[in-house]
């Protein structure tokens, strides 16, 4: 995984934010004079020094409900990702628990789920992102060292990202099947990324206990998060990040804790990791700089 000395990627990610904000503008029928007013802010927030592109998408996010009155741009979408991953959790719960290794199939059901971003795709097929993510060599794998820490880790911090997939994380995390889990949602409302709502709609409050970043960008800025959440952080020795935005977020801070599990979903990220977009990874930084460890498969026929 190669190793960036600039985590702020506002300029090349642009492109994406019009994509994503022209979507909502189209489903909320919004006025040309609204639009206009949000691009010129997006101009004038890619043009600030030392503005990440999470904090640009919370501020996009701000801007557009206080011209809209409107506080969550995804709710609908939120609520159908998990319903729809409730349906498939039903599905493969006992399938991985009769695989051969299923915390294998667990982890890459985890990372399938990933697929469900709205930030990222309007539309996307979990079905096909999951048989990809069952077969695939990963682009990074560093898996068989995160499921040895698991095993002795005494606190593991597991930072979720999107609604839907965070069923897929709360498979994982029975399959895991240990008392020293804390699960991470966000804030507030951040695109689609889950909040505590999704977390007790899903079940997870039933498995685990969850808390919240304290901050409403999708991401884990750490300069921006609670007290509460900061020292969870601290007290890990074991800290799982599902996603892009939480790579975003963490990948500067040259963390050995931190694995980071998702799907690379841009040609920004790709670049950034030395990856082809698409790829799906299970990455430790500091593994990363080992020769010979990024490619490393688990068990892609299991």
């Amino acid at each position: 995984m190669a190793a960036t000395t600039n985590p702020i990627l506002s300029s090349q990610c642009k492109e994406c934010f019009i994509k994503t904000y022209q979507l909502i503008a189209n489903r909320l029928a919004l006025s040309i004079n609204i639009q206009d007013e949000l691009w010129s802010y997006l101009d004038h927030l890619v043009a600030k020094n030392g503005i990440s592109s999470p904090e640009i998408q919370r501020e996009l996010s701000l801007k557009l409900s206080s011209l809209t009155g409107i506080s969550d741009f995804f709710e609908t979408e939120k609520q159908q990702s998990n319903a729809l991953a409730a349906e498939l959790y039903a599905d493969w719960k006992p399938r991985v628990l009769l695989a051969r290794n299923p915390l294998n199939i667990a982890l890459r059901l985890s990372i399938a789920g990933n697929i469900m971003d709205y930030g990222a795709n309007s539309s996307f097929s979990v079905t096909d992102s999951i048989g990809k993510a069952l077969m695939a060599n990963f682009a990074i794998d560093h898996s068989k060292e995160l499921f040895s820490r698991i095993k002795s880790a005494k606190n593991i911090l597991f930072l979720g990202d999107n609604a839907g997939e965070i069923v897929f994380d709360k498979l994982l995390i029975e399959v895991i099947n240990q008392q020293n889990i804390t699960y991470v949602v966000r804030g507030g409302n951040a695109l689609n990324d889950a909040t505590l709502t999704d977390a007790t709609d899903v079940g997870l409050t039933d498995i685990v206990p969850v808390i919240t970043n304290g901050y409403n960008a999708p991401s884990t800025l750490l300069n921006k998060c609670s007290d509460e959440f900061k020292n969870a952080y601290q007290l890990a020795d074991l800290i799982i990040a599902k996603g892009q935005g939480n790579l975003e977020g963490l990948l500067v801070e040259n963390d050995p804790r931190i694995f980071f599990l998702l799907m690379v979903k841009c040609n920004a990220i790709a670049k950034t990791l030395g990856v082809e977009k698409g790829s799906f990874i299970v990455a430790n930084k500091l593994l990363a700089k080992q020769p010979g460890r990024t490619t490393e498969s688990t068990y892609p026929n299991d």
